[in-house]
């Protein structure tokens, strides 16, 4: 028998009810940064002291309440005793646990003006989520009916949104430590920067088959048109991106892109 396999246990209960708490941590701590706000500053005001011109608008933010419903959805999904021994959610492990450590933990430090830590742990943040998606869409294996909408678009969309958010926050923290580009334009950085945006982008796309993490990517990625419309090549260079993350994510849907399952069979559907 193996792991996947063997009875509910004392085991199961625990990951399930830490991840009950790490999520009620993580709505409360990202709650109390704004409302308090944490160190006297909000969380977007810290982010608008940097001139970084790959931080979308303002607006565009408002999808950590479409990140926090869909978590919600997987915690229940997750907490209900007819799940505790399922095996997609065993093959998960604590990894959505530690999802919340990191993001209070990286809340906490951003508060406090710690920009340099605040990138390793939106790093590990990052490495957990790609995690999460390896074990939910690796080797061919396809999420279907409340699995889909419980387990696999919750967590793609978080990923879609912390892939942006990385990206974000280490331009900030260099801009936080002086950092002037060695002389380059800044646009010119940007610009750079947002395209290999879209190389990890569109290979996660592509690679996943997740329809869902490119509508996030597509989303961020025209609050930028939006945010710095008024400077050179940007807004472009966001735009044209947009329009080739759209366009993979239309074929995904369409079934164009056949990603290989684990026994060398073309993947049906998308996630």
């Amino acid at each position: 028998m193996t792991t996947l396999d063997r009875p509910a246990d004392g085991r199961d209960l625990a990951r399930q009810v830490v991840t009950v708490v790490a999520f009620v941590a993580t709505v409360t701590v990202n709650g109390m940064a704004n409302a308090l706000p944490i160190n006297g500053q909000t969380t977007g005001a810290i982010s608008d002291r940097f001139p970084v011109l790959v931080v979308p608008a303002g607006y565009v933010f408002s999808i950590w309440g479409l990140i926090y419903l869909a978590l919600l959805a997987f915690t229940v999904h997750q907490a209900r005793p007819s799940r505790r021994a399922d095996p997609l959610l065993r093959r998960l492990g604590w990894l959505p646990a530690l999802t919340g450590l990191f993001n209070v933990t990286w809340i906490l430090l951003w508060h406090y003006e710690a920009f340099p830590l605040s990138v390793v742990v939106m790093a590990c943040l990052l490495a957990t989520l790609v995690a999460i998606e390896v074990a939910v869409r690796g080797d061919g294996r396809r999420a279907a009916g409340e699995d889909r909408w419980a387990v696999a678009v919750p967590f793609s969309i978080y990923l879609g949104w912390i892939t942006v958010a990385t990206i974000a926050n280490v331009a900030a923290a260099l801009a936080s430590a002086g950092f002037d580009g060695l002389g380059i334009d800044p646009p010119l950085i940007a610009a750079a920067v947002l395209l290999v945006g879209l190389v990890i982008a569109a290979g996660m796309i592509v690679g996943f088959r997740d329809p869902a993490y490119g509508c996030v990517i597509v989303w961020a990625y025209l609050g930028i048109v939006v945010k710095e419309s008024g400077t050179a090549l940007v807004p472009v260079v966001a735009g044209i991106a947009a329009v080739i993350v759209t366009l993979l994510v239309v074929a995904v849907v369409a079934g164009a892109v056949p990603r290989r399952s684990g026994g060398g069979r073309a993947a049906p559907h998308p996630v």
